[in-house]
């Protein structure tokens, strides 16, 4: 955990920021002023992810731009969920504003009142050139529960399979295009290059849903049917038996351990041929430029569903019981404005704006790596035919993803038959539903 003040600099320094960057400075007609909070404290709890990392390296300038001082308490994603629960259960204004995933917490969440509805904020105290209208359409929606818009767009995106071009064209094994072709890929690749991980995704509980719930979709299967779990249906049982068998076969030791942190680290050590994960990740795995090279990058593989990607974005949302939601708003709109986007989207951040992707910058950073262009393209198809539904579709998603990583484990680490461990799921979640 690090805990931290961010401290600001000169008034010429951040005049000189503001026109380098093109951030929003004070309106000329007067209508909208950033420093209308000046002196104010915005306290902010970040997931420690790819996006929160690189907009905090810019907070001076925010600072210097509105005299708002921001404190930031961040932690690891899973321990920035318990923090947040502490506080928000409390009903504690310790928390202004935080990082949510609406296709997770959202329907829970609003349910409990812990957002803000920011729709008012977002048309009528916003700066000139924030651009709601270029957000994306779908991602507002799916951010928008009960007419509550509760967390503006931070990025899009989803988990897509990237591996070693080099250990592909050595053994001697093509690119998959079906999962059935992914899976014998890791068993040629097994044989090829013993001392290396086949194939390595999420294998931690909580995590898990993220990526399997892309080769449920893909094996044709879905989480619900006619109002009950549906996870013992021929196409899940499919999934669950897929999922859990290559990583039993091909994973890394300790797989049910893993989650984004752990994969990114054994990808970019050149310790995996391939790594389903999440295109947020980017960044990291192309860090210090190994893997530049050597990297494809696609959606998943096709199964007998078709091509059914997993599509989501984070949002940033101001807390329900937040004294100073005025102010928070002002954070939320610096850091989700479209020239902060087109910045992070040369640092590998997929923008929630159109209008940041066709960014000429935007189109030249693509075009320095072929594995840029691949990412890119393989969002393309994510936004295009992308499925949000990660775990069940009801208020109570997050303890739902709980009951379907525990089936999958329970398969993975031999305790259970697919059909046993489905069929615990099974009575698990419809007692879970049917008390929505």
């Amino acid at each position: 955990m690090t805990v931290y003040k961010i401290a600001g600099s000169s008034t010429a320094v951040a005049v000189a920021l503001t026109a380098l960057s093109g951030l929003p400075a004070l309106a000329q007609d007067g209508a909208f002023d950033w420093r209308a909070h000046e002196g104010e404290t915005v306290s902010f709890l970040a997931n420690n992810n790819p996006w929160a990392t690189t907009v905090l390296e810019y907070a001076d300038e925010f600072e210097e731009l509105t005299g708002i001082e921001l404190a930031v308490d961040s932690y690891q994603e899973q321990q920035m969920r318990q923090r947040l629960l502490t506080v928000m259960n409390a009903r504690s204004d310790e928390i202004d504003v935080f990082m949510t995933l609406p296709s997770r917490e959202g329907m829970q969440f609003a349910a409990a009142g812990w957002y803000h509805d920011l729709a008012e904020f977002a048309q009528s105290d916003v700066a000139p050139d924030y651009d709601y209208d270029g957000l994306s359409r779908a991602l507002l929606d799916a951010a928008t529960f009960d007419g509550v818009l509760t967390g503006m767009p931070l990025n899009i995106e989803g988990p897509l399979l990237y591996y070693r071009t080099d250990v592909f064209e050595r053994c001697d094994v093509a690119p998959p295009t079906t999962l059935t072709e992914m899976r014998d890929a890791a068993a040629t690749i097994a044989e090829c290059e013993p001392g290396m991980t086949a194939f390595a995704t999420r294998g931690l509980k909580p995590a898990l849903p993220y990526t399997f719930s892309n080769v449920l979709h893909n094996m044709g299967g879905s989480y619900m049917a006619d109002g009950k779990s549906n996870l013992c249906s021929p196409e899940a049982k499919a999934a669950i038996e897929l999922y859990a068998g290559i990583l039993q076969d091909y994973g890394p030791p300790g797989v049910v351990n893993y989650s984004f942190y752990q994969l990114t680290s054994l990808y970019r050590a050149g310790r995996a041929a391939m790594s389903f994960q999440s295109s947020n990740e980017f960044p990291a795995v192309m860090e210090g430029g190994d893997r530049l090279e050597d990297t494809g990058i696609m959606p998943l593989p096709a199964g007998d569903g078709g091509s059914v990607p997993t599509a989501i974005g984070w949002a940033l949302s101001v807390s329900g019981f937040s004294d100073n939601p005025d102010a928070a708003w002002y954070f939320v709109q610096w850091a989700t404005s479209p020239e902060m986007q087109a910045r992070l989207a040369l640092q590998g951040i997929a923008p929630p704006r159109s209008a940041a992707a066709e960014n000429p910058d935007y189109l030249a950073w693509l075009e320095e790596q072929p594995v840029r262009q691949e990412w890119q393209a393989a969002l393309g198809q994510l936004a295009d035919t992308g499925s949000s539904e990660v775990g069940f579709p009801i208020v109570q998603n997050p303890e739902s993803r709980e009951y379907i990583g525990q089936a999958v484990n329970a398969v993975l680490l031999g305790q259970a038959t697919v059909d046993e461990a489905c069929a615990a799921a099974d009575a698990d979640l419809n007692a879970l539903i049917e008390r929505e």
